[in-house]
C-alpha cells in the first residue's frame, strides 16, 4: 500500500501551491497522452526515500459563496478519513480564523499524525506572526513559504518519519489480483456479487491490507484470483457520498495492489470526466485494464448503438489503447460471464516475457522501415532492446543518444512492439538508455 497524505485547510491558504512544491518537477506522467484530465488533485510522489500519494483537497467541487464553509468541511472530513498523515495549512498573514478552528476540532478527534503548517512566511519579518498560531494547541508548528520553498525540507523530514512502513505483502504464485473501479453508482456492488456468485468456487473472505476493503479469493479455469472489493466502498457515513471525486482515492488504494482493473462505466449516464480521471490513474500505475460498460439493458438500442458507443469510448479513452470493451448488465447478468475470459486474457498478456532475440528482430525491422530523424547532425544508432520486467511489460532500448529519440519515434517503436506481440489491454513501458562505452 502506498501511504496517503492529505493537504487540508480553508480556501486560499496555499494548499495547491504546497501540493506543487512537494510534488516538485514530477508533473503528470501522461501529459503527452491525449484524453487524460489535466486537473490533478492526486499525485504519486516518488522523489523522496518513501513514496506516497498526495491529495489536494482544493478544487474538488465548484465553490460558491454560500456553500464555502460547508464544502470546506466536507472536503476536510473526507480527506481526514482516508489519509495516513494530514497536512493542515493555515495562512500566516491572516492569523487563526474560526474556519481554522472548525477543522482543528475535527483533527483532534482522529488518531492520525497531523502536521500544523503556517504558510506564507516568506522571511524573518513574518516569523513573529507564527507565535499566535500556538493558540491552536499544536505542539509543533511548521512555518514555511510554499511559494518560495522556505521551510519545505524541515516539513518533509518530519512527514517522511510519520509515513507507515511499506507493508510486506506476500503474493501467491500465479495469483491475479483484480480491482473493480469506477464512480459511485455505476454498479460495482452488483458486479462484485455477480462475479462472486454460486457459479464460482469462493473461499472465506479474508481481510485485505487496505482499510475498509475485503479481499475475496476465487478460482476460474483452475486459476487463483483475488477480488479487491472496492464496491461502495464501505462508506463511513453519508458525508462520503457527497463529494464524488473522492471515489478516486478508493480507486487508487485498490489499484496499488491490483494487477488487472475493471474500469466500470454507466451506459445510461455516458462517460464523465471522472471516469477518464480514474481510468487515467490505472494507466499511470501500469495496470492491465478491461473497460466494462454496465447497465447496457437501460439503453435504447438499434443496429448502430453499440458500434457508435464503442467508437466514442475509443476516442474518449484513447490513452488506454485497444483495451477490451464489454457491454454488460450486472443486474440481469447479461454478458457478465464474459468478463473473466477477458480478465484471463489480459492477465496472461500482463505477464508475457518476449525473448531478446525476437525483440531485436522487431527493432531492426522497425528501424530499417523508418529511420529516426537526425539528432545534432548525426544519425541515431539503435543497438538492442531487452525486456526487463513484466506487470507491466517493460522494455529498455539501448541507443547512442537516448535524449535524441523524439517522442513521435518512441510512439512508433511502441506501436511496432504492439503490432508484433499484441499485449491487449496492457500498458507498455519502453525506456531509452545510452549504451555504456567499453574501455
Amino acid at each position: 500500500m502506498t501511504p496517503m497524505v492529505a493537504i487540508v485547510g480553508r480556501p486560499n491558504v496555499g494548499k495547491s501551491t504546497l501540493f506543487n512544491r512537494i510534488l516538485g518537477e514530477r508533473r503528470a506522467i501522461v501529459e503527452d497522452i491525449p484524453g487524460v484530465t489535466r486537473d490533478r488533485n492526486y499525485a504519486e510522489v516518488t522523489r523522496f526515500d518513501r513514496p506516497f500519494t498526495l491529495i489536494d483537497t482544493g478544487g474538488f467541487e465548484p465553490v460558491s459563496e454560500d456553500r464555502l464553509l460547508v464544502q470546506m468541511r466536507e472536503q476536510s472530513q473526507l480527506a481526514i478519513e482516508e489519509a495516513d498523515v494530514i497536512l493542515f495549512v493555515m495562512d500566516g498573514r491572516e492569523g487563526v480564523t474560526p474556519s481554522d478552528h472548525e477543522v482543528i476540532s475535527m483533527l483532534r478527534r482522529v488518531d492520525k499524525p497531523v502536521l500544523y503548517i503556517v504558510n506564507k512566511i516568506d522571511g524573518e519579518k513574518q516569523e513573529e506572526a507564527v507565535v499566535e498560531f500556538y493558540e491552536t494547541g499544536a505542539e509543533q508548528l511548521f512555518p514555511l513559504s510554499a511559494e518560495h520553498g522556505r521551510g519545505i525540507h524541515d516539513l518533509m523530514d518530519h512527514l517522511l518519519a510519520f509515513l507507515p512502513a511499506a507493508a510486506s505483502e506476500k503474493e501467491a504464485e500465479g495469483e491475479t489480483r483484480l480491482a473493480i473501479i469506477g464512480r459511485p453508482n455505476v454498479g460495482k456492488s452488483s458486479l462484485v456479487n455477480r462475479l462472486l456468485g454460486k457459479e464460482r468456487v469462493v473461499a472465506n473472505p479474508v481481510a485485505g491490507t487496505t482499510r475498509d476493503s475485503i479481499d475475496s479469493v476465487f478460482s476460474y479455469n483452475k486459476k487463483r484470483y483475488v477480488l479487491i472489493d472496492t464496491a461502495g466502498i464501505r462508506r463511513k457515513g453519508k458525508v462520503s457520498q457527497k463529494l464524488e471525486k473522492f471515489s478516486v482515492v478508493q480507486a487508487l488504494k485498490a489499484m496499488d495492489r491490483a494487477h488487472v482493473v475493471l474500469a466500470v462505466v454507466d451506459a445510461s449516464q455516458g462517460v464523465s470526466e471522472q471516469d477518464l480521471t480514474i481510468a487515467g490513474y490505472a494507466f499511470e500505475k501500469g495496470r492491465a485494464v478491461v473497460l466494462v460498460v454496465n447497465k447496457w439493458d437501460l439503453v435504447e438500442k438499434d443496429n448502430t448503438t453499440m458500434g457508435t458507443f464503442v467508437k466514442d469510448l475509443r476516442y474518449r479513452f484513447k490513452f488506454l489503447g485497444d483495451v477490451p470493451i464489454l457491454f454488460v448488465s450486472a443486474l440481469s447478468g447479461q454478458r457478465v460471464a464474459k468478463i473473466m475470459d477477458e480478465v484471463e486474457t489480459v492477465a496472461t498478456e500482463f505477464n508475457r516475457k518476449i525473448p531478446t532475440s525476437t525483440l531485436n528482430k522487431v527493432l531492426q525491422d522497425a528501424v530499417e522501415a523508418h529511420q529516426p530523424s537526425m539528432y545534432r547532425g548525426k544519425r541515431l544508432k539503435f543497438f538492442y532492446m531487452a525486456q526487463t520486467k513484466v506487470r507491466p511489460p517493460t522494455f529498455v532500448v539501448f541507443v547512442n543518444k537516448a535524449e535524441g529519440v523524439h517522442f513521435s519515434y518512441r510512439r512508433y517503436l511502441t506501436n511496432k512492439i504492439r503490432e508484433a506481440f499484441g499485449f491487449t489491454g496492457v500498458p507498455l513501458r519502453v525506456q531509452y538508455r545510452d549504451r555504456e562505452r567499453s574501455g
